[in-house]
């Protein structure tokens, strides 16, 4: 199957998978919700991993590599990306993660060799044309330009294309499967947990027992759908596909965030989102021509 099919399966898994986090991060606190749905993965894909076999050998470097990879993709910015969510909601900070291909695309070509055509820099002015409406409906709805939550998923964009950069090179050279890989990343983003836990209260496990099994399930369920599927989904295209290419593809959930949003709260998409959403396409146009 094609790399960039997994992409595409990628994207609908973790649209789900939103909606979920972004009603525990409004509930409780996107910190909680982000060390849950980190420590279920974990726990995902080490069962996976020996129902399939078991680990294989891998130098400790790219273990490291894996570890700080997850450190930083799947924990820093998966803290920042769910205070986004809580904030802007899943739809407008995916639309906003359009700004990840020219990203990984720079860092690809330098790194990797993966070359990413000139003229394509110029999608970059459709995608700031989204982040002034979005500060724009802030500013009619509030009062207030939303550069600060903007910039929490700026932030957090480019955590997680440090993330796939550094999951590239661990592929690379371990030559390890994208289930393996998976669990070294989602592992690290434990480590980053517990450390991030010893400076900010959570009381993770006092919320935990507080929720209803039918809400444990719920976010269990979110967990398995926007972590473990998502990523299973992910990375085997990370590992085989061109960076560029799979992050451009995978920035089109916003698609599917939008439809899964309105679904889940019952209402119309805003005008100001459908408007972001044709310059998103025109950019996106720019980037796979």
């Amino acid at each position: 199957m094609s790399p960039y099919i997994y992409a595409w399966f990628s994207d609908l898994s973790f649209g789900l998978g939103a909606q979920i986090f972004t009603r525990f991060s409004r509930r409780i606190s996107p910190v909680w919700m982000t060390v849950l749905k980190g420590s279920l993965g974990a726990v995902f894909f080490f069962i996976t991993v020996i129902c399939t076999g078991g680990f294989s050998a891998v130098s400790p470097k790219y273990i490291g590599a894996f570890l700080a990879s997850g450190f930083v993709g799947l924990g820093l910015a998966d803290f920042l990306l769910l205070k986004s969510f809580a904030d802007l909601g899943p739809a407008r900070t995916i639309l906003l993660f359009g700004f990840q291909p020219l990203v990984v695309g720079v860092f690809g070509f330098f790194l990797f060799g993966q070359t990413v055509p000139l003229i394509k820099i110029f999608s970059i002015i459709f995608f700031l044309i989204c982040v002034f409406i979005f500060a724009l409906e802030n500013f009619r709805r509030s009062g207030r330009w939303s550069v600060k939550a903007m910039g929490v998923a700026f932030l957090a964009m480019v955590l997680d294309s440090v993330g796939i950069l550094i999951t590239r090179y661990s592929f690379d050279g371990s030559g390890l499967s994208a289930l393996q890989g998976n669990f070294y990343r989602a592992l690290g983003a434990v480590i980053c947990f517990f450390i991030v836990c010893m400076f900010w209260k959570i009381n993770f496990w006092n919320t935990l027992f507080k929720m209803k099994k039918r809400a444990i399930s719920l976010a269990a369920l979110g967990s398995f759908l926007g972590v473990y599927l998502s990523l299973v989904f992910y990375l085997t295209a990370i590992k085989y596909g061109n960076l560029a290419t799979v992050t451009a593809i995978t920035s089109t959930g916003v698609v599917f965030a939008a439809i899964f949003e309105s679904l889940f709260e019952r209402k119309w998409p805003s005008k100001y989102l459908l408007t972001a959403f044709v310059f998103f396409a025109a950019g996106m146009y720019l980037l796979l021509i």
